[in-house]
């Protein structure tokens, strides 16, 4: 199976050339495209990045899940589980360092293990998300993206802690 990216790049060069496309034009073209979008969009990463170790290094997540904790025990979240929940809509690779780290500790196989990973795979980089497409195409007014977003996001953790408890019964 390790032949499939070879064998999918050598069917799409025959098929550009066999069209008549420039190929090795056409990638360079589109190599210099995607260089130029990362030239904009870095300053937006970066400043999403620092805030986030900001918020991790001053002891904020740790604040963010005393204040919240009321929240999580009646919807049912495990303790465990809050800083992913916290995590998850700033930073996909903050969030993977927290889903390790719960697993680590309770086991994959643990509903606390199992509802962390569905949380990781049911929600978005929201803050993220918005920051690069919005900052990188020179939307400053967000409108009720992120409302919408928050929304979706509550909506899969909830849902995510309730169908896992149904399906494992606990």
């Amino acid at each position: 199976m390790s032949y499939i990216i070879p064998v999918i790049i050598v069917v799409i060069l025959t098929y550009g050339h066999m069209k008549g496309v420039k190929v090795y034009e056409a990638f360079i073209e589109g190599a210099k495209e995607g260089l130029i979008i990362t030239y904009r969009i870095f300053p937006y990463i970066a400043a999403m990045l620092i805030a986030v170790g900001m918020l991790r290094r001053s002891g904020g997540l740790d604040f963010l899940l005393m204040l919240l904790s009321p929240i999580s025990n009646a919807v049912g979240i495990p303790q465990e589980v809050m800083p992913l929940v916290i995590m998850k809509p700033l930073s996909g690779s903050g969030a993977l360092g927290v889903l390790a780290d719960i697993l680590k500790r309770v086991g994959p196989d643990s509903l606390t293990g199992i509802i962390a990973c569905t949380i990781m795979s049911s929600t978005e980089t929201i803050f993220y998300t918005i920051t690069v497409y919005f900052g990188s195409i020179g939307i400053k007014n967000i409108r009720h993206t992120l409302a919408a977003a928050l929304i979706a996001e509550i909506a899969g953790v909830v849902a995510a802690v309730i169908i896992c408890k149904m399906i494992f019964k606990v």
